[in-house]
């Protein structure tokens, strides 16, 4: 009952039951039961942990948290024990001091416990918790020290190191260093008492609870407490002061006496050994009075140990023996060491430590000089058996596989050599005998199977041996004065004995036909070795670790003394970094033994032309080039001579006579591969030769015809060091070598040309000889001679001028490669190397190179790459030299024109791009060459920049394409000379113009030297780069050329974007002055106009300046006089400047623009007063009312007296741009007037207006094949925004506007100028595209379209079932439409695919007005039909709209052909997919609207031809790949609650082009899937039941999340708002619940039913429930509540259509009209028809429809019920 396994409340502190019966007896008995907890030590102090609430009034000291703490640390869950020792820690952090003390008396036992968990986290957060518990309570902590010191100690020696370190530093934190000894001295007898009782009395069943730990934990745990004490017992000693140590002996007597301690060093685990092994280490050193009593048990159980080689104990073991034999003089005695001790040292040695020879081998040379006599005798057998034991363990894997630890035995074997040869120097036989034996048996074999082993090679051994050597010189005398001893002779017989015998190894090894070549390397390392041991790397050479063992004490006797020396030195040397100079040896016999193997390899190499012999001579002479060496070759070879009488040549250097007659005929030798060695041969030799006699030599080489490969090697490693280099300059320099270098290049060049051998070997060889020759400097003087290193370039540069000037410079790449390699190392390492003019003439080639498309180079990546690196280094280099001028034949001048000269033939972006990118790296290099402010590169920029007439020029070679837009948008009113319908028709070439060309170079240069590397900011540029303010300009320009050039978007889509990535699509006004750049724009603007005025309006807009710097703006123009009289380019200028204009500046332009229009007769230029006019008014500028009738009065008097400048009944073809710009400004006012002061305007004025637009719209209409002309075309728009203007003001203007207007003006309006506008304005389209067909083409009116359209949205119904079109019908047609009606169909219909927006959007509007009135034609037709006994009749939707459905739907499947139902198709906006779409789904929309005004029993019948055509499945399908995944409304801000679909927000299709272009065909795939889904729910739920499980579940998905909602809100709301009254049913919703109620009362009888939305409405089914029924009959309530059912669920409609076909049918049952017995409905569910047919003999009567079903279904022609023949 105790809910066991219920859930804990956090934080509930109520006690368990048991708990709860403490406190009962505590009440009862008045006792308080303490629950004891009994810790290591005996003491007083509390040790338990209050556990029941009785408790508290004693134990009130102890914190509520602490004691809630402190019960969980007894839990057995180890995951909570953790989190309470962390909380601990916590709060003794946080908590005050006292609270904490509180703790004090119950911590020991919970210590002693937790410190030793299973759990080494809670090991260690203990640790990390006390030393928070120390930091707080400090002196506090005094009393129970000792309850906590014993285990403490014991954490200190964990074996999970950061818990051992937590509890030190826990021990550091609580006592300062000299404090320590003194506690532990205050607790010592305690802690012996924990260590004592672990390592003697506890077992693992004792240490845990047996119950609830498993074994392996408690063996864990036993093995560690047993490590930890053994250790602690160590730690104590080396912490305690020698007093204390001595007051310990005894307890500790008592623990070592025991038999269970010594069991430990046979311990089967590695831990508890190596803890033992310590701990003996410390009995040695600090209580040596208690080894020595112990040292029957305590020698053997060491020395007779060190076979165990585990890696944890090794390294205490052999510890533990130096000190025992260091510590216990008779330590042999208890040890037989012939049987126990030696064999095992043996085994050990031949195994090579087994891996541990890093531990083991560094103690032998100790070990070795404290065994006594007893041990050793008899000494030469010991000693051969011991250092054959140490060979053998040179042969063991591990020391054949480590290098490490081979050098470990080696250096180990050498100093126990050294040590017992030092140790045996006296004259006696004996001695004598060892020495032998060591140098004989041990050293030289040693030595010997060094040299045919290349890891003893590279090993410590050779050195360790020179060393050896050296010292033994010493020792004779030989070295130096000598040291004072008597065994000079001794030592000079040692060096006697081993170079006797390591000569004759030597000869063994070199006189031998079939050497070894690695034995005679070896040899030579050897003596290399032995010549300079200085150069030797010392990284295997080991520092020993310390040993603290004192071999000799002061009180011994001489001859002891003398043998610590001994040892000491050895030790010395090696364990200190060996700084201190090595003599080579100086005995004569090092000498005789090189001679001697030199005269060996020449009789080989003269006899047997013996390679390795030759190439092992040469290892020699590198080491001894003595002149004794040379002049025993050279005798060596006179002997042979006179013995075979052949003449000596008498030369006085030796050196030089074997060069000549030996290296050099060596040299020579034809096929002779590898030459490094005769090389490094020819050098040693040289070290003996004056600079005379190297200058002949070498040129005498030269000369010789050698391999290219062979002078490379000689000329390198002559350059290897300065003397080498000083001895030959005057060989390198002089014309010997410079003349073949030459020949060589010349040589190159041809093999490269004809044919592609440059890749072989030896021509590689050659390149890099004069890569090397060309770029290698010493004291900035050339290697080679100037005169010859400029010949060379100049030969180079002719090659590559070659190679560029071929077609195909691929072929050449190989010679390019080699050139490119030659060039960068040479402009790369060469200073002042661009001073010398073939240089540069080089560099300027390799730049064209760079700067041109791989598609004329031909050269792959890489090579592009290598010229790329070249040409910078090049440039680096130029422009580093300080007195480098920017002179008219130099490199960046030649570099900047012929740029120049590439711009004007740029043929494609990619060329362009590769030509900027060629001359940013240029002047990138320029710039981290010399500084921002070098003149270089204002002269460069310069260069690269156009004059005003250059400028002038490629600006005037812009296209004029871009005016159309601005034109038409009126950004921009000019004219144009002579416009040509081919001039608008041409399209842009391929070809980017020079302009934006010039612009993208020049800013791209300009921003490179504007951004600082460092921090990627701009700089004030303008004191770095002369005149930018033009280029700033220019680029502005070229930028508002791209934005209004709209015919060529791919190329100006690829120029936009190589801007946009060189961060130049804003320009570079941040690098110019606001002022600067401005001021340079308006000037251009008023001088020029066109596109300058446009880059003004755009760069004023940009940078905000009307509104931050109006009055800089102002500054420009002055005063508003100063721009009259205007010209086509101050017009321009004044009507960008115009908006920013000071209201006194707009007045004064209206009163001088008004003075020009009243005074026309003496005006020239009324066109321009009119539009500074119209800019002045369109920036709302107030003009007084008698002023606009006096201007509109002027214009009427030029009606009369300038009838011409109307343009009314003209051919606008002849028109030329400033007569239609005149008319358009005439339009522009008169649509102003009628927006903003219609009600000023008389009669008569009205009268002119409204006659002017429409005569304007004849002229339109008469000159449609005009509209290729932009000024054409802006007249018709203007024209049409006039009548968008009449008609908007018409329809929406106030009653009480209306009422101020002239009497019959409205009338007029509607019943004479609609009409007569309508009439024209509706065959404009079709006759647009009737002169028009192709859509894409420049010339095609688009505009016109737009504009035209937007009019035409204003059409009133009655005008377009009424139109004057001309009739249109199609052949076999069936329709029952009127004919204007029919060919307002079959006109517009087609129009629908046009690949046109504004004309799709227009005719959908047309279409859509019309849509409502087409269901009534046919339901006029089908009302005298007969009623036809035919199954579910249908019929057909117009026939011209499905005819367009048709062929976009056959489009559609084509387009959408690879995407899946639930992926999204992304069409490019205005592509021909796009328009297909757009006009397949607006068709559909119209047909939805059709359907929508449809009656319901016609509905029906539209509903099943759409069935059976299954053009609906089809368009459910399209929509599912065009709808978005995510139909989120863009342009929300995150912050709005509920997010807008596209089904949410309503669609408006304008006719112009707007923002939402990019989303318009989604939104208009989800308005066109919600209307069907509205619409024709039933067809839908059909559909989407028979799509495959993918389809379905895609559609659901969609529908429910977005659709489903929408949808039964609108029809819940739709109920609550319906106007639709029923007699004697009343309907009500419910919206949260989705529900709709209707109440059914007639007389007694009451019906109610429920009506239940579902989630995914409309595809799942709607539930009819019961409500209550009073009065109806079971089976009649569930017929009726089957057919509503039916109804709902089969009938495309509403909810409230489907109650009304409800209710019908019952008013019907109760009007006495019995149910149809196939149905058992009384109306039709589709047709809506009462049973009329009925059965002659039953009476019964049927619907028609459904007795053909069962006609057709049975085969039978029986009545359903009687089954008698039915008549």
């Amino acid at each position: 009952m105790g809910g066991k396994n219920k859930q804990r409340t956090k934080g509930n502190v109520r006690p368990s039951s048991s708990g709860r019966a403490a406190e009962v007896l505590t009440r009862e008995g008045g006792v308080i039961p303490g629950f004891v907890g009994f810790d290591t030590a005996l003491t007083s102090e509390l040790s338990y942990v209050p556990a029941v609430h009785g408790a508290e009034e004693i134990d009130n000291l102890v914190d509520a948290d602490f004691r809630l703490v402190l019960r969980k640390l007894s839990k057995r869950d180890g995951v909570t024990r953790l989190k309470a020792v962390q909380d601990f820690g916590s709060m003794c952090q946080e908590r005050d001091a006292e609270e904490v003390k509180g703790v004090l008396p119950y911590w020991p036992r919970i210590y002693c416990k937790i410190s030793v968990d299973h759990d080494r986290r809670i090991r260690e957060a203990t640790q990390q918790a006390f030393e928070q518990l120390v930091l707080k309570v400090r002196r506090s902590m005094a009393p129970f020290l000792k309850s906590l010191m014993g285990h403490w100690i014991v954490s200190q020696c964990d074996p999970y190191t950061p818990a051992a370190s937590a509890a030190c530093q826990a021990f550091q934190a609580a006592f300062s260093p000299a404090k320590q000894p003194e506690a532990l001295s205050f607790c010592k007898d305690e802690i012996l008492n924990v260590l004592q009782d672990v390592l003697l009395k506890e077992t693992a069943e004792t240490l845990s609870d047996p119950q609830s730990v498993t074994e392996e934990e408690r063996e864990a745990k036993y093995v560690r407490m047993l490590t930890s004490s053994l250790l602690g017992v160590k730690r104590l000693l080396s912490l305690l002061l020698q007093s204390d140590r001595t007051a310990l002996e005894q307890r500790l007597a008592d623990l070592v006496n025991s038999a269970k301690f010594w069991k430990y060093s046979k311990h089967k685990t590695p831990q508890v050994r190596g803890a033992f092994f310590e701990m003996m280490c410390a009995l040695c050193e600090f209580t040596p009075g208690l080894v020595q009593a112990e040292a029957a048990r305590l020698c053997p159980a060491v020395l007779l140990s060190i076979d165990d080689t585990d890696p944890v104990v090794l390294p205490p073991v052999w510890e533990a023996v130096l000190h025992v034999v260091s510590t216990v003089p008779d330590c042999w005695s208890h040890v037989n060491a012939k049987k126990g001790f030696l064999p095992k040292l043996w085994t050990q040695l031949k195994e090579g430590g087994k891996g541990m020879a890093k531990a083991l081998h560094p103690n032998l040379m100790p070990l070795l000089s404290k065994l006594p006599q007893e041990v050793t005798d008899p000494t030469l057998d010991f000693y051969t058996t011991f250092f054959t034991s140490f060979m053998q363990g040179l042969s063991s894997e591990r020391a054949l596989t480590s290098p490490s630890e081979c050098a470990v035995i080696v250096t180990s074997l050498v100093e126990c050599l050294r040590y017992c040869i030092v140790h045996n120097t006296e004259e006696e036989d004996e001695p004598q005998k060892i020495r032998t034996m060591l140098i004989s048996q041990q050293l030289l074999p040693l030595l010997e199977k060094a040299l045919g082993n290349s890891s003893l090679q590279n090993g410590p051994l050779f050195l360790l041996v020179t060393e050896m050597l050296v010292s033994w010189e010493k020792k004779a005398g030989l070295q130096g004065a000598g040291e004072a001893n008597g065994s000079k002779d001794v030592f000079k017989g040692l060096l006697a004995d081993f170079w006797e015998g390591l000569g004759l190894i030597f000869v063994r090894y070199v006189d031998n036909e079939e050497a070894d070549p690695q034995a005679l390397e070896g040899v030579a390392t050897l003596l290399q070795v032995m010549r300079y041991p200085d150069r030797v790397k010392r990284k295997h050479v080991q520092k020993k670790k310390s040993v603290k063992i004192c071999f000799s004490k002061p009180e011994d006797n001489e001859k002891t003394g003398v043998d610590g020396d001994a040892v000491e030195r050895p030790l010395q040397t090696e364990s200190e970094p060996l700084n201190e100079r090595v003599c080579s040896p100086q005995t004569q016999h090092f000498e005789d033994a090189v001679c001697q193997l030199a005269q060996l390899c020449l009789v080989h190499v003269n006899e047997k032309k013996s390679e390795k012999h030759l190439v092992f001579l040469s290892l020699l002479l590198r080491s001894f080039h003595t002149p004794r060496v040379f002049s025993t070759l050279v005798e060596l070879e006179d002997e042979v001579k006179v013995a075979e009488h052949h003449e000596v040549v008498n030369i006085q250097n030796p050196a030089m006579q074997f060069l000549l007659e030996h290296v050099v005929v060596w040299l020579a030798e034809k096929g002779r591969l590898d030459t490094e060695h005769l090389v490094e041969m020819v050098f040693s030799s040289l070290y003996c030769c004056s600079s005379q006699e190297t200058t002949r030599i070498l040129n005498h080489i030269t000369t010789m015809d050698l391999q290219w490969g062979i002078i490379l090697q000689i000329i390198q490693r002559a350059c290897a060091d300065p003397e080498t280099l000083k001895s030959c300059r005057d060989w390198l320099r002089g014309s010997v070598l410079g003349e073949r270098l030459l020949g060589l290049t010349e040589e190159l060049c041809k093999v490269g040309n004809s044919s592609a051998s440059s890749s072989s070997s030896a021509s590689s060889h050659s390149w890099t000889l004069i890569s090397l020759v060309l770029s290698q400097h010493h004291n900035n003087e050339p290697l080679i001679g100037e005169v010859y290193m400029e010949k060379i370039l100049e030969k180079l540069h002719a090659t590559l001028s070659e190679a560029k000037s071929l077609s195909d410079a691929g072929n050449m790449e190989p010679l390019i490669s080699f050139i490119c390699d030659v060039a960068s190392t040479f402009f790369s390492s060469v200073q002042d190397c661009l001073l010398l003019r073939s240089a540069e003439e080089l560099l300027f080639t390799v730049f064209q190179f760079t700067a041109k498309d791989q598609a004329h180079t031909h050269l792959s990546d890489l090579l592009l790459g290598k010229l790329r690196k070249v040409c910078l280094a090049g440039v680096q280099s130029l422009t580093q030299q300080p007195d480098y001028e920017f002179e008219e034949e130099g490199f960046l001048h030649r570099a900047a024109h012929w740029v120049t000269d590439q711009l004007l033939a740029v043929s494609s972006i990619k060329s362009l791009q590769v030509l900027v990118h060629a001359v940013q790296s240029l002047v990138e290099a320029m710039i981290s060459a010399c500084d921002r402010d070098s003149p270089l590169l204002a002269h460069f920029f310069t260069a690269l920049m156009p004059s005003q007439t250059e400028w002038t020029r490629i600006r005037r070679a812009l296209p004029p394409q871009w005016i159309k837009i601005p034109l038409l948008s009126g950004q921009y009113r000019g004219v144009f000379e002579k416009p040509t319908m081919d001039m608008w028709k041409s399209r842009l070439s391929t070809k980017l113009p020079a302009h934006l060309c010039v612009c993208a170079l020049l800013g791209r240069v300009a921003r490179t030297v504007a951004v600082i590397p460092g921090d990627q900011e701009e700089a004030e540029c303008s004191s770095h780069l002369p005149n930018l303010k033009y280029t700033a300009s220019e680029l502005l320009y070229a930028l508002q050329w791209c934005k209004e050039a709209e015919y060529s978007p791919a190329l100006v889509s690829a120029y936009l974007s190589l801007l946009g990535d060189w961060g130049l699509s804003e320009g570079l006004h941040s690098l110019v002055p606001m002022k600067e750049l401005l001021e340079t724009i308006y000037l251009r603007s008023v001088e020029c106009g066109g596109l300058w005025s446009l880059t003004l309006e755009n760069y004023i807009q940009t940078n905000n300046l009307a509104a931050t710097h109006s009055s800089t703006v102002r500054k420009l123009y002055g005063s508003a006089e100063s721009l009259f009289p205007v010209s086509q380019s101050k017009l321009s200028t004044l009507q960008v400047l115009c908006p920013t204009m000071t209201k006194d500046d707009r007045e004064s332009l209206v009163a001088l623009s008004t003075a020009g229009i009243i005074n026309w007769q003496e005006n020239d230029d009324v066109y321009g007063s009119l539009a500074v006019l119209m800019c002045c008014l369109k920036a709302d500028t107030h003009v007084d009312e008698e002023v606009f009738l006096a201007i509109l009065a002027t214009v009427m008097e030029w009606r009369n007296s300038k009838e011409d400048w109307f343009l009314f009944a003209s051919d606008l073809s002849k028109a030329t741009a400033d007569q239609l710009n005149l008319s358009v400004e005439m339009m522009r006012f008169l649509s102003w007037l009628v927006t903003h002061c219609p009600t000023v305007l008389g009669g008569g004025q009205w009268d002119f207006l409204l006659c002017s637009m429409l005569a304007w719209l004849e002229t339109a209409s008469e000159n449609v094949s005009s509209l290729w002309n932009p000024w054409v075309q802006l007249f018709v728009c203007e024209n049409a925004a006039l009548i968008v203007k009449l008609n908007h003001f018409f329809t929406s203007s106030s009653p009480e506007v209306l009422e101020k207007l002239p009497a019959e003006l409205a009338a007029e309006w509607n019943d004479f100028f609609v009409e007569g506008i309508y009439n024209l304005l509706l065959a404009l389209p079709i006759s647009i595209t009737d002169t028009f067909t192709e859509p894409d083409d420049p010339v095609f009116p688009l505009a016109v379209l737009q504009s035209v359209g937007a009019a035409l949205t204003y059409v009133p119904v009655q005008q377009l079932t009424q139109n004057s079109l001309p009739p249109k019908f199609i052949a076999d047609q069936k329709t029952n439409l009127p004919e204007p009606l029919q060919t307002l169909l079959n006109t517009f219909c087609p129009l629908l695919l046009f690949k046109a927006r504004p004309l799709q959007i227009t005719v959908y509007h047309l279409l859509e007005k019309v849509m409502p009135q087409l269901p009534e034609c046919d339901g006029e037709g089908d009302t005298s039909k007969s009623e036809d006994d035919r199954d579910e009749p249908c019929l057909s939707p117009p026939a011209s709209l499905m005819a367009i459905m048709s062929t976009c739907e056959e489009l559609c499947d084509s387009i959408l052909v690879g995407v899946q139902v639930g992926e999204f198709a992304d069409v490019q906006p205005l592509s021909v997919e796009y328009s297909c779409i757009l006009g397949y789904l607006l068709a559909w929309k119209l047909l939805l609207t059709f359907f929508k005004s449809s009656p319901s029993h016609l509905r029906a019948h539209y509903a099943q031809y759409l069935k059976r055509s299954c053009s609906l499945n089809k368009l459910l399908l399209h929509l599912f790949k065009l709808m978005p995944e995510s139909p989120t409304y863009p342009g929300q801000g995150a912050e709005t609650k509920e997010s807008k679909t596209f089904f949410t927000e309503s669609l408006s299709l304008a006719v112009d082009k707007s923002n939402s272009i990019e989303w318009e065909l989604q939104h208009l795939a989800c308005s066109v899937y919600y209307s069907t889904v509205q619409d024709l729910p039933a067809m839908v739920r059909l559909w989407w039941n028979s799509q495959e499980k993918r389809v379905s579940a895609a559609v659901e998905k969609f529908t429910t999340k977005y659709v489903s909602p929408v949808l039964s809100a609108q029809e819940i709301s739709s109920v609550h708002s319906s106007t639709q009254m029923f007699e004697s049913m009343t309907v009500k919703a419910r919206s949260a619940a989705r529900e709709v109620i209707a109440t059914y009362s007639v007389d007694d009888i009451f019906i109610e039913l429920v009506i239940q939305l579902p989630q995914n409405y409309p595809l799942g089914s709607i539930t009819v429930e019961s409500g209550r029924r009073v009065g109806v009959a079971v089976q009649q309530w569930r017929n009726w509540m089957l057919q509503l059912s039916t109804y709902l669920t089969h009938q495309n409609g509403s909810i409230m259509e489907g109650l009304a076909l409800w209710k019908n049918n019952v008013d019907k049952r109760f009007e006495g009209i019995e149910d149809c017995m196939i149905c058992f409905s009384v109306i039709h569910g589709s047709n809506y028809s009462l049973p009329k047919k009925g059965c002659r003999t039953c009476k019964k009567k049927f619907h028609s429809a459904c007795l053909y079903k069962w006609f057709t279904s049975s085969n039978k022609s029986t009545c359903p019920l009687c089954r008698e023949t039915f008549f």
